[in-house]
């Protein structure tokens, strides 16, 4: 029997959906063999993109749906976050200078394969490797790219947001996301901001939605929320918000 006509190649390629890869667990579970794998890679029906991972010739991989391959085949760890998964909500709508970026966070010790690291992808991808929140607290499947993936609510992105203020994301921009984040849910907002391990970024929000005058505001038992001690310079030669203990760019300091 011709390779073209083995029901095995017929099973896989059916179920394989465009732009994503197959990892060697993956071909496992449905009965590939590595022997098997080498003569699809040497007919050209299938493509090696690293080691154990493969995807079909002229499919168009993409970085959402490797990380969905990675997600639910390897069990991958790795979410979407900060203003990729607000992004994915409606709540970002302009370009950012020097081209889009897909912000990946994961606890400390979990990283990406390194042929993902080294793909070319049309989006910078940089993955966040951080205890800024307990894993799993506000983040849930949602739809990206065509694609189901984990990803942050807005409540979690946005503090993800700050985190990576100033140096990744500009402060006046992460305020003008933050602006429009009028259905934060209180009781998850509370939950995160009391479990957030950074002082700057519960600073920063608190700031920021006051400014804002964001609803969640008024639901926010504050007196539970750990600000410590201190003053945090975020914009030398910026305006001081003495009430957090913050300096930032004047032009988010000064009511217009």
């Amino acid at each position: 029997m011709s390779i073209a006509r083995s029901d095995k190649l017929k099973q896989l390629l059916a179920g394989w959906e465009s732009g994503t890869v197959m990892t060697r667990a993956r071909l496992k579970a449905l009965g590939i063999t590595p022997q098997h794998t080498q003569k699809y890679v040497g007919s050209g029906w299938v493509e090696a993109v690293g080691a154990g991972v493969f995807q079909r010739p002229g499919t168009g991989l993409t970085w959402q749906g490797a990380l969905h391959s990675l997600q639910s085949q390897l069990g991958l760890k790795a979410h979407v976050g900060a203003l990729t998964a607000l992004a994915g909500d409606g709540h970002v709508h302009f370009a950012r200078p020097g081209g889009e970026r897909a912000y990946l966070f994961a606890a400390p010790g979990v990283t990406l394969p390194k042929w993902f690291r080294e793909y070319p992808w049309p989006d910078r991808v940089i993955l966040t490797q951080t205890k800024l929140l307990p894993a799993g607290l506000g983040v849930r499947e949602t739809t990206l790219g065509g694609f189901k993936l984990m990803a942050s609510t807005p409540e979690r992105a946005i503090l993800e947001a700050l985190q990576l203020a100033p140096k990744e994301v500009d402060l006046v921009e992460a305020y003008q996301v933050l602006e429009g984040l009028q259905t934060l849910r209180p009781k998850l907002m509370q939950e995160l901001l009391e479990a957030c391990t950074s002082i700057k970024v519960k600073r920063l929000f608190l700031f920021m939605a006051e400014r804002a005058a964001l609803p969640v505001m008024k639901r926010l038992d504050q007196n539970a929320i750990q600000l410590g001690s201190g003053d945090r310079t975020l914009a030398p030669g910026g305006a001081y918000v003495a009430k957090f203990g913050l300096v930032v760019p004047k032009e988010l300091a000064v009511h217009e």
